[in-house]
Formats: structure tokens, sequence, C-alpha cells
């Protein structure tokens, strides 16, 4: 008898410390692994600036790497600076990563001014309004070596935030406003 009631409660302990392991764990399995850098290699295309820099790590952001990604992102027109969500960057490494992408990124907008928004929007009808590349949320880009269907799926799969494909015009547009795609 008392060695029925050792074996149940040796099972009783292994199972709550199995339970116990399992909801310590829990929480590292569901949050979100990022690389021990976060880093992104990018080339504006209209201003021949390259910037290949860590902009943050497993405690957050790096203000001075977010500070020369706005610079880069800029509004090329009128060199007009605003703040580039940090998300919008965590994507696009997201993307760069499934694509297994080498070379920088060559980005074709980043931020837009108003004025520069509203003069594009009066050259084609393509040009969102409210367009997320107002707050510094939205990017269009071209990854060498890599087809843009390809881009457009891994952005989607991904849905992170908007997805345009424009294939004409040799680019995609990635944002992270509400998930969506065109």
């Amino acid at each position: 008898m008392n060695s029925l009631k050792s074996e149940g409660r040796r099972r009783f302990l292994g199972l709550a410390a199995g339970t116990a392991v399992a909801l310590i764990a829990a929480p590292a399995i569901a949050a979100p692994r990022f690389a021990i850098h976060r880093q992104l290699a990018l080339l504006n295309v209209h201003t021949g600036e390259k910037l290949d820099c860590v902009y943050g790590g497993p405690n957050g952001y790096d203000k001075a790497a977010l500070k020369r990604f706005a610079w880069l992102l800029r509004d090329h027109r009128n060199d007009e600076v605003h703040a580039i969500d940090p998300k919008l960057l965590d994507l696009l490494s997201a993307v760069t990563r499934r694509l297994d992408a080498r070379q920088p990124t060559l980005v074709l907008s980043g931020y837009r001014s108003p004025e520069t928004n509203e003069m594009l929007a009066q050259e084609s009808e393509g040009v969102a309004k409210n367009s997320f590349h107002l707050a510094g949320k939205a990017i269009d880009l071209v990854f060498p070596g890599k087809h843009l269907d390809s881009v457009r799926r891994v952005a989607m799969a991904l849905k992170g935030g908007g997805v345009g494909y424009y294939p004409q015009s040799n680019f995609v547009h990635i944002d992270v406003g509400p998930v969506r795609h065109w």
C-alpha cells in the first residue's frame, strides 16, 4: 500500500514539475524572437546614400541608429526628415531575412512630406491622399536579385501591414498599417 502511495506521489510531483517548467518557459516561447542585433542595409536610390546599421537589440532600439534611418529615408525632394516607425524597420528586416537577401535593399520612397505626396497624387492615381509614407510607416523598395512577386508573397505572409505590388513600376510597397494588399 505504501509503495502505491509513494508511486502516486512521485507521479504527481513529476507532473507538477513538468507543468511548472512549461509555465515558466511559455512566455519565452510565445515572445517574438529577434536576432541579437536588429540590422538593415539600405541604399537610397535617389541620394546614393547607403546605411548598413544595427538599429536595436533584445533590449530595445538604438535611438541614434533610428535617427540615421530617418535621415536616409527622408523626403529626398526637400530633405524633410521624419521619424520612421521602428515596426516598419522590423517588418523590413523580417522580409529581408525570409528572402535571404544579401545585398542592400534599394529604397525608392520612405518618408514623404505633405507637399511631395500632394505633388505625386496629382501626377498619379496610385498615390493615397493619406499615405502611410506621410507618417514614416511605409517604404517602396526593391530587393536586388529577388523577384518582385517573391517579395510580395513574403511580405503578405508576414501579415505586418499593407503590401502593394507594382510590377509595371518595378517595386513593392510595404507599410505597417492595417493588413491588406493590392
